[in-house]
This record gives structure tokens, sequence and C-alpha cells, in this order.
């Protein structure tokens, strides 16, 4: 059945994020360690999923596999700078998968619901890259092609017919959803306060949803610049012009790694001048950098990050209940993955008798019946061709469906597709 299936695999799920990292070979290096360890083994196929909290090793022989070689290799050949006592820390962390288990984890891979943020349908992308990469490797074939095109099939079932992607866990698109249910329109003036990373990637947030009016203060003026020129509107200041600016905004996002807070009543009181409207303001800093009095002294939609973390949780809840809704399509997918194995293992074994079958009815009109053929009319020949497609059809299913039959009375259940 699907016996020829293994897979050995590091995640972050059994194993930290430093040490995945360092039995993660370069770009450069992997085709060519793939190759070596496809050849060391005699696989017939190899595939190869590497990411930065992942290093998965699929492939596929009917001969049996030693799971303790299995480890020792890889390992030696991941890293071989390794010392002992840490190849042997490590190849203990390995988790080892054969025949519908290497399949069904396969399947779940794609479908977000091993990754380390449930639901992420980035996987499904690198899942793809690494197969056509694969590909051009030279070291995959038919085996994969099924299971991979099936894998892509399958996460698009989840993602489609269940919560696993729904509801945004990070706490940046958390901020972001939350500003746009406060009213925050596309043409509205955006005030960032700090250019690290957080802020940074809630301004691709904003770029990727169509705004332009950015303003960006940082103590380095040059980050703040890096954020501000990506938008057409964009303007940068050093942080301690926000004690001279009076330009009219609409919502205001801080994060910087002050221990106190930076925008206070005196300070936002200059900001706005005489105006009353109110604005959303988001303070994503740890402790908060937006002093509580603000909030009080002045009408604002006040988000700060302690509830975002708390909503992020009741995402990961959400998603993680979906999970059994998910395992259900999964386990309805691997019987029929089964069945569709088994008739692609059928028309493999039948490819050189269809060939055959070709290769006669093109040597008819070629060869043997050359002469008779050309003196035909145009209208006859037309004909002619027709029918013996028609033959050749015929002639190749009658055997592809016999042989189907028979593979699926040996399977328990098995289905037939004529």
């Amino acid at each position: 059945m699907l016996q020829g299936y293994h897979l050995i695999t590091l995640t972050h799920r059994n194993a930290p994020l430093e040490a995945i990292g360092q039995l993660i070979p370069s770009t450069d290096a992997l085709p060519g360690l793939l190759r070596s360890l496809k050849q060391h083994f005699n696989w017939e196929e190899l595939y190869a999923l590497t990411t930065c909290n992942r290093a998965l090793f699929a492939f596929y022989t009917p001969d049996p596999v030693n799971d303790q070689e299995l480890k020792e290799t890889l390992m030696a050949m991941l890293n071989p700078a390794l010392s002992p006592e840490k190849t042997a820390e490590l190849s203990k962390l390995f988790h080892i998968f054969h025949g519908g288990d290497a399949v069904r984890h396969v399947f779940e891979v794609a479908s977000a619901m091993d990754s380390l943020v449930v639901g992420e349908r980035e996987i499904v992308r690198q899942l793809r890259a690494a197969y056509e990469n694969c590909v051009a490797w030279g070291i995959t074939g038919d085996h994969f092609r099924l299971l991979i095109t099936q894998a892509i099939e399958v996460s698009k079932q989840v993602f489609n017919q269940t919560g696993i992607g729904e509801k945004a866990l990070s706490v940046v698109a958390l901020a972001f959803h939350s500003m746009r249910d406060k009213g925050l329109r596309n043409s509205d003036h955006i005030v960032l306060v700090g250019a690290g990373e957080t802020n940074a990637l809630l301004a691709k947030f904003l770029q990727k949803e169509g705004f332009s009016r950015v303003t960006v203060f940082n103590r380095t003026f040059e980050k703040a610049t890096q954020i501000a020129q990506t938008f057409e509107q964009g303007a940068a200041y050093s942080l301690d012009a926000l004690h001279t600016y009076t330009q009219p905004f609409d919502a205001m996002v801080v994060c910087t790694g002050a221990t106190t807070p930076i925008i206070t009543p005196e300070l936002y009181g200059h900001l706005i001048q005489n105006d009353r409207s109110v604005k959303t303001i988001v303070d994503l800093s740890v402790p908060n950098n937006v002093a509580r009095a603000v909030t009080t002294a002045f009408p604002v939609h006040y988000v700060e990050i302690e509830g975002l973390r708390e909503l992020a949780a009741e995402h990961m809840a959400f998603r993680e209940n979906e999970r059994q809704n998910a395992e259900k399509i999964i386990s309805q997918r691997m019987a029929a993955y089964r069945d569709i194995w088994h008739e692609r293992q059928v028309e493999r074994s039948l490819r050189p008798m269809i060939d055959q079958i070709k290769t006669v009815k093109s040597r008819a009109v070629e060869e043997v019946f050359a002469d008779r053929f050309a003196q035909l009319d145009d209208t006859s020949q037309a004909l002619m061709l027709e029918m013996l497609e028609y033959m050749e059809k015929k002639c190749i299913a009658i055997p592809v469906k016999t042989m189907k039959e028979v593979a699926a009375k040996r399977i328990p259940g098995g289905r037939v597709t004529a």
C-alpha cells in the first residue's frame, strides 16, 4: 500500500529552534547534500522541506528502513562538525514516520496543523516551492508528485471547510484590525512613534492596505526614514521633534524601548492643539509608552498590548479547536489517497502496454497501410484516424479498468474509478 513512504523530521514541537538551525544546510549546499543522501541509501525519490522551525526529509523506497542508521547517517551528513555528544543528543529528537503515518504527517504539515503558528498559510507556499526545487535537482519523481499534489488539495479543503486559518494571531495584525474596527480609513493620517520591528511590521500592513499618509518619529532618524519612504506621503522626524509637531493626525501607534511614558497628557495636548475629535491610540510598548492619564483626559479609542495578547490567546484557542475538524478531513482524504495511489500504480504498471498500443496505431497508419491510407480522400482519412483513436482509447481503457477492479478487491473498502 503506502509502505514505501518514509519521513524523518525535526520541528519546533520536539526541538529548540537553535538546534534546528544547526542542522539546516545552506541553500547552496542543500542540493548536493540531498543527492548524496539519496544515493547513499539508494532511495527511489527524496523530498526535503527546510524552514526556520522545521527540517523534514521524506523519501520513497520499497526496502526496509533502519531507523537508527537513518538518524546517524542524516546527522553526520547534515552537520559533520557536531561533537559525538551533540550528535547523540539531537538524534534523539528526530521523529520518524513510516507508510500511512508519513503520508498523514505531510497532510498535517500542508494544512498548517503542525506549524509554529497553527493555521499559518505560508506553509503551503513553502511546501510547493520545496517540491519544485526537488524536481529541479532531480531527486524526486512520481510518488511525491502525487503526494504533494494531494497534500495541497487537502490543505485547500481544510482552510475552506474549517476555521483553522481564521482570526488573526499576531499582535501587529490584531492592532491593525482594531484600528480598522475603530473606523480607520485609507485616507487618514497615521503617526508611528518608534521605528523598531513591531512598527515596521505594522507599516507593511498599512502599505499593503493602501495607506499613503504616514509620519514616523524615532530616536534614530535613519530608521524613521526607511519606513517613511515606503509611503507616497511619508515623512520622518527624530523623536525629539514630537514636542514641536502640530500637524493634524487621525491615529497614533506607539512602540519604543522607553521604560516610562513618552506620550504624556501635556505632550498629547500639544500634538492635537484644539482638535477634540476622537482619535485612535495603539500602545504596543512594554511597559506602556502612553500615560494612562491621556486616555481619561482626552476623547480617544485606546488599544493596549495586553488586551491584544488576550485576544490572540482566544484566537489561538479557537484555531486549536478547529484542529479536530481538520483531523476528520485528513482521515477522509487518507482513505481516498490510498485508492488514488493504487490506481496510479496500476497506470504505471500498464504504461509499457499502453505505449505499445499507441505504437501499433502509429505504425499501421505510417507504415503497414501507408500507401492505401494515402489514397483516401481527406474526409475518409479523418474518419479513419477518428476510428483508430477511438479503438486506441478503448483498448487501453479495458485492461486499465480490469486491473483497477482487481486491485480494489485486494483493498478493504477499495474504490474503483473507471
